[in-house]
C-alpha cells in the first residue's frame, strides 16, 4: 500500500477489543482472524493477542491500519487444535 507505513504491530482502540472479547479464543490469550479492509482487501490468518494485531500469515508486515477496517472475524477454532474429552 503506497504511503501507509508498515507497523511491526497495531493496538486496536477499545470499540474493536470489546467485539473481539465477544468472540471466542483460538487458543490460550490469541485469536486468529480474518481481517477486511474498506478498500475490499482481506487478510487471513492473521494472529490478534490481547487486541493487538501481531501478525499475518505469509507477510512479514502489517500493511494497514486501524483506520482501513472495516469488520474483523475470529476463525473458528481449527479441528485439530480441539481437545480431546
Amino acid at each position: 500500500m503506497v504511503g501507509v507505513d508498515r507497523w511491526l504491530m497495531i493496538t486496536l482502540s477499545t470499540s474493536w477489543a470489546q467485539e473481539l472479547m465477544s468472540q471466542p479464543e483460538t487458543g490460550m490469550g490469541y485469536q486468529i482472524a480474518s481481517i477486511y479492509l474498506k478498500n475490499g482487501k482481506r487478510y487471513a490468518q492473521v494472529m490478534v493477542v490481547e487486541g493487538r494485531i501481531t501478525s499475518i500469515k505469509d507477510d512479514p508486515n502489517i500493511p494497514f491500519t486501524e483506520a482501513d477496517i472495516e469488520r474483523i472475524v475470529v476463525s473458528p477454532r481449527p479441528a485439530h487444535l480441539e481437545l480431546e474429552l
